[in-house]
């Protein structure tokens, strides 16, 4: 994922200006006439999901599944004019809080959602989403076994929730029963339900981005059956509930998904979600991108499950109507390094060492790679242009954007820390090894070695960097993850946040490299209760400034999403946060 910010007015502006949707051929998503129901979609690509439970997941591919069969209370409507994606809708909720409908307090401190009628889990027999499913949910943001990546801006922003978490984290994370114990028998003060279809949020102080909280994935409904499990564990996965169109009918790790209707949903209560294919065939193993391509091409299959276009194939596809580039500001990839490694007599941990490697890297290589300025934009800021706090900055130039190895390895000497050698995991889809070559190469110019090693399977996010114990204990010292916005519009909070305020790091933190400093800390809490987003863009700008001072990460590219599907595909709709088209709303000739 990732988040990005600038001041609300500019960055709004940007995304008027910029982000319309699409470059290139683009797609007639509604040239074809009146949707028609059936079919199999069927759906291709390389690594399952790092997380399946809703409370967990992390990636724009599990968002792109979870809202199948699992509804939030509010949510966001796919669309290929961007504008369109970023405000906020009800979901599950019938109506939008708001102070003049007096579901937000004159202190904007307590926020009443109402739940919608005829929303129902399909269970045997089928039964309403209630607010204390919602409760539950909450609650299971916190959970020892798999907690979510997401809960510091629930933490940060919910009275009671902090604590809660506090006592939650002593429980026995392999123990599913006293686990739902301790969710049963202890409240979150800011998190109640008044009656069946009556939510209370009291809030710590004035949030003006909470509506987009309540919109993101993993502040889904759970359902009571969701006690039974281990969050996020082999036997969960088995076991989902849904409340969508779909739910998850077959599920194989690592090698395939299959979706089919959830008999229980109906159209008219969902505003977001439309269902017209019979089915949704996920199938995973592939991880060469130009198969991917070659099968979509055929119709042999309908969609990329987690792979752009390929590189090579965009020059000859730019006219074709079923191709498109779709806006995505993002931070993807960047380079993170981890700060906690003990490699290297620990050098990373010491910022003269991160700011002379950040000398090192040939951004012009690496937009080659993934298809040239017309796809990506060199990024040397932490909030990428488009978002909510953005402010153009470069603390390490170099010419022509190629890096500068003779910089690079003057400063390196200066720190005694000469010939470092650095493990570096990758992910083995799309373009990613090529670019993990291309940074081992530029840290050779440096004469900094690298171990590069494959990392496939899901395992990237899920194990290898989001394990406090592989950090600590030197496992990987840099790697290249992408962070895409939960949400756009008034974002301000979806990157610095999660990828940098130390104070949350743990199992499943996005914060990758542990990096942790105190005035970072305290200038994301400054912005979480400055009185107005325009107020809080000046904090977030701060922010970043001092991140890329102590040089925690080195952005790479501010980076767009190339999509193509097959020929049966229409009712195509993209979804920034998801960088993908709306599983829900597509239809097949």
């Amino acid at each position: 994922m990732a988040r990005e910010m600038c001041k609300v007015t500019v960055g709004l502006t940007l995304l008027a200006l910029g982000l319309t949707g699409c470059a290139g051929g683009g797609d007639d998503a509604s040239a074809a006439g009146r949707p028609r129901d059936g079919g199999t979609l069927r759906v291709i690509g390389s690594s399952d999901v790092g997380h399946l439970d809703p409370a967990a997941v992390a990636s724009v591919g599990a968002y792109g599944l979870s809202r199948t069969f699992a509804r939030t209370l509010l949510g966001t409507r796919a669309s290929n004019d961007f504008q369109e994606t970023i405000p906020v809708r009800p979901d599950v909720a019938a109506r939008i809080p708001t102070r003049e409908n007096g579901d937000i307090s004159k202190n904007r401190r307590t926020y009443t959602v109402r739940l919608r009628e005829d929303v129902r889990w399909n269970t045997e027999p089928p039964r309403p989403v209630t607010a204390q499913d919602f409760v539950r949910g909450f609650k299971r943001l916190c959970n020892p076994a798999s907690p979510s990546g997401g809960k510091g801006y629930f933490t940060s922003t919910l009275k009671g929730m902090e604590e809660f978490c506090e006592g939650y984290a002593s429980v026995d994370a392999k123990n599913a029963g006293a686990m739902a114990a301790y969710q049963r028998g202890h409240e979150i003060e800011g998190v109640r339900a008044k009656d069946d279809r009556t939510l209370v949020f009291e809030l710590k102080q004035p949030a003006s981005d909470f509506l987009n909280l309540l919109a993101l994935p993993y502040a889904a409904a759970a359902p009571q059956e969701y006690d039974r499990y281990v969050p996020d564990s082999a036997e969960f996965r088995q076991n989902t509930l849904s409340n969508g169109p779909y739910q998850i009918s077959e599920y194989k790790p690592g090698m395939s998904y299959l979706l089919t209707h959830n008999p229980v949903w109906r159209q008219q209560s969902d505003p977001l979600r439309e269902r017209h294919v019979e089915k949704i065939q996920i199938t995973l193993g592939q991880d060469s991108p130009e198969t991917v391509q070659q099968q979509i091409e055929q119709d042999a299959a309908d969609l990329a499950w987690d792979q752009p276009v390929p590189t090579s194939a965009i020059p000859r596809l730019r006219d074709d109507r079923r191709f498109a580039i779709r806006e995505t500001p993002s931070n993807s990839p960047y380079l993170v390094f981890n700060t906690l490694s003990p490699n290297n007599g620990g050098a990373l941990r010491k910022r003269e060492v991160r700011q002379a490697l950040q000398y090192a890297v040939d951004r012009s290589a690496l937009i080659k790679i993934v298809g040239g300025p017309s796809v990506a934009q060199p990024l040397h800021t932490v909030i990428p242009p488009g978002n909510s706090g953005y402010a153009p900055a470069n603390h390490y130039p170099t010419p022509s954007e190629s890096g500068d190895p003779a910089k690079c390895r003057e400063l390196l000497g200066k720190t005694g820390h000469r010939g470092l050698t650095l493990k570096f995991p990758y992910r083995t889809n799309s373009t990613h090894k090529l670019i993990a070559q291309s940074i081992a190469e530029n840290l050779g110019a440096c004469g900094v070695k690298t171990e590069l090693s494959a990392d496939s399977g899901g395992s990237f996010y899920a194990g290898t960097i989001s394990t406090p114990a592989n950090a600590r204990t030197g496992r990987w010292d840099i790697a290249a993850p992408g962070w895409t916005p939960d949400w756009y519009g008034n974002n301000g909070r979806s990157i610095i946040q999660p990828l940098f305020d130390g104070r949350g790091y743990g199992q499943n933190s996005t914060n990758y490299g542990g990096y942790d400093n105190p005035e970072v800390n305290a200038l994301i809490d400054a912005a979480l209760t400055a009185p107005e987003p325009s107020h809080a863009a000046g904090y977030w700008q701060q922010a970043d400034r001092k991140i890329m001072e102590d040089a925690a990460i080195i952005p790479l590219l501010s980076r767009s999403h190339t999509i193509f599907h097959s020929s049966r595909v229409h009712g195509a709709y993209f979804l920034p946060t998801t960088s993908g088209y709306d599983y829900t709303r597509i239809w097949l000739s």
